[in-house]
């Protein structure tokens, strides 16, 4: 399996559904699937990675599609997802990456904090003020 969760806990059905959206998004960076990534982020998505370089959604995407950013398997440890006014999320999680970027191959544990809004009934990575 390319994605798993370890210990996620109790979770009620907002925050499974939270933790689902996070795992296709995983799905979806590991299988260059753009059609899925561009449905996931919301346009005001933006990413910033390790080294602290922030991309735009169109930016992300375009470097996982151009080989720039390959992404082979991902762990999920301990997720903890805060509901926020019921359409907003906190998805806080260390995320083991065993990736291909720019050039360096490795597996990176990174501390990860994605926010999340439930639009027509569905959730989206979405940037938002926490």
């Amino acid at each position: 399996m390319t994605v798993s969760v370890v210990d996620k806990g109790n979770l009620n059905q907002d925050q499974e559904d939270v933790l689902e959206r996070f795992i296709e998004f995983q799905y979806a960076m590991i299988e260059k699937d753009l059609e899925k990534l561009n449905e996931l982020l919301e346009d005001n998505y933006t990413l910033t990675h390790m080294s602290g370089k922030t991309q735009t959604k169109d930016e992300y995407i375009g470097e996982i599609m151009d080989g720039t950013l390959n992404y082979y398997k991902s762990i999920i440890h301990n997720p903890i997802i805060t509901i926020k006014e019921k359409d907003k999320a906190i998805l806080k999680a260390d995320v083991t990456l065993d990736a291909k970027v720019y050039g360096i191959k490795g597996t990176w544990t990174l501390h990860s904090e994605q926010t999340m809004e439930k639009i027509n009934g569905k959730w989206y990575l979405s940037k938002w003020d926490n």
